[in-house]
């Protein structure tokens, strides 16, 4: 059961005192006696009472096992007391439900913490419920069918994004400073660059994957946090960094993250571009994002200019989705495993169904092939890093688009309806409109599975609205293991331009 705020005392510190601060602010409250764990509990709680059914962003409430936490004993970490939500994909917490979207997992529980829950359980987060994300965590938006569409709080009619599109949202709307998140393809970037936030995604190996697994996605794929502020970011990979004893990289953690913003970065030469890297449409508004941060860049005496990147963008999306339709795949096996049935009965949406049978075709010797290209891009970014420190990019091609809009027709429905329970699938495969679709998706996301695939730090910096008072955010990517200089210019164009008091008007 999960009892609301209301049943439980008023709290002397009020909601809207609650969202002026930072992760680090509330728990420096809580450690100078100016506000209790119980009393941003309490905040937090009567915050997404009150904008959740507008959002959608949590879908399992865990207030009562919250609770229960502070009733023990709390680690002193640099978060003592903040309340935090976990994405409901990956962060598994024992005892407690772990969906991934999926209605086929709704009833499988979580037998033990995956090591970045316990490290941050370790920094003193008070775990209060999980977000929503699309099913897998397979989409740049976020609307499972089995939780329905969260919404974006700058306008409930458009997407968050996504894949950590709950986290993203709970953030914006102000019920916690700081939400867990993950990112295989942008999870992180894009839901911040939708919502007005910040988010990065560390370099491969950074933050722990165990025990469940070595590596996700193959290594594309890594978790950290959705957050207002740059220090927040910093501090929580200060807090969580370093390998578990199944990483597979060996990895540097040179620490001090938090320390690093207290120096500017050395003046930067950064090149940037709107050209999207798989050849398709970008938007004025996208490339107005980057015109906007160049000038700011400019006006912090960095060395800004225009550059031509020579990918095959086609190639760069094959070897991505190659990836992409293998995991899927073998996700699939994996839950029919698990649930001790098949593939074919599985409660999956049908568009996962779909992917999953792709991925069945493609023979071990290209998926080897697509693996090499990404370590060819790879030694791409190598040799423009030796020009530019910095590339910097938008992380969408448009504004955030509405609610739906990746929804496949209706007649694209019934079909993908009528070839799962027939199991025509090869039929669809030689129409080429799975591929299509998957191309479709990535046209409004082209700028993010670049860093995924290299494993290179990367960020997205809330520096610009669009006219119809959406955010759009600015992408920069680092040389692998160079996350603490994205994190000093972040603090650097935060300070420029601050964005912590911009809310959305929910």
């Amino acid at each position: 059961m999960t009892t609301p705020a209301s049943e439980h005392s008023t709290s002397r510190f009020s909601p809207s005192d609650y969202q002026n601060y930072d992760a680090l602010g509330l728990a420096a409250l809580v450690r100078a006696g100016d506000a209790s764990p119980e009393e941003l509990l309490h905040c937090a709680i009567q915050r997404a009472e009150e904008v959740n059914p507008a959002i959608n962003a949590i879908i399992t409430p865990l207030y009562d096992y919250a609770r229960q936490q502070l009733q023990q004993t709390q680690p002193d970490g640099p978060f003592r007391g903040v309340p935090f939500l976990l994405k409901d994909l990956l962060a598994a917490l024992e005892g407690t439900p772990m969906s991934s979207g999926s209605a086929a997992l709704k009833g499988v529980i979580s037998p033990a913490d995956s090591e970045l829950v316990r490290r941050f359980k370790q920094a003193g987060l008070v775990i209060f419920g999980k977000t929503n994300t699309p099913e897998l965590g397979l989409m740049g938006v976020t609307e499972p069918k089995a939780f329905g569409a969260c919404r974006n709080p700058w306008n409930t009619g458009h997407t968050p994004g996504g894949s950590s599109g709950g986290s993203a949202a709970a953030v914006a709307a102000g019920i916690l400073p700081m939400a867990s998140a993950g990112d295989g393809g942008g999870s992180i970037r894009i839901p911040a660059a939708c919502c007005g936030l910040f988010g990065l995604k560390p370099s491969r190996g950074l933050v722990p994957t165990g025990p469940y697994a070595s590596e996700y996605w193959d290594g594309a794929a890594t978790e950290h946090v959705i957050t207002r502020s740059v220090r927040d970011s910093a501090a929580m990979l200060d807090a969580v960094a370093g390998a578990d004893g199944s990483t597979p990289y060996p990895v540097n953690i040179p620490g001090g993250y938090l320390q690093s913003l207290q120096q500017a970065p050395r003046k930067l030469r950064i090149g940037y571009t709107c050209r999207s890297f798989i050849g398709r449409e970008v938007t004025a508004d996208a490339e107005k994002a980057v015109s906007h941060s160049v000038d700011l860049l400019t006006r912090l005496g960095h060395d800004v200019e225009p550059v031509t990147l020579e990918f095959d963008g086609e190639a760069l999306a094959d070897s991505y989705l190659t990836m992409y339709f293998g995991q899927v795949a073998a996700d699939l096996d994996f839950m029919a495993a698990q649930l001790s049935g098949r593939v074919s009965n599985l409660d999956t949406e049908d568009a996962t169904k779909v992917l999953a049978y792709l991925g069945k075709t493609i023979s071990a010797g290209d998926y080897v092939n697509a693996r090499r290209r990404w370590n060819q891009f790879a030694r791409s970014m190598h040799m423009f890093h030796q020009k530019y420190d910095l590339l910097l990019t938008p992380v969408l091609a448009s504004e955030p688009v509405p609610i739906g809009y990746f929804d496949p027709s209706p007649a694209e429905a019934v079909a993908m309806k009528i070839i799962n329970g027939l199991g025509l699938h090869k039929l669809l495969l030689k129409t080429g409109q799975v591929k299509k679709m998957a191309l479709d998706n990535l046209e409004k996301l082209p700028f993010t599975q670049l860093a995924n695939m290299t494993g290179q730090p990367a960020m997205s910096v809330p520096l610009y609205w669009t006219e119809n008072g959406l955010p759009a955010g600015t992408q920069f990517i680092a040389p692998l293991g160079q996350d603490a200089l994205l994190l000093q210019l972040a603090a650097q164009l935060e300070e420029i331009q601050p964005w912590f008091d911009r809310r959305p008007p929910l």
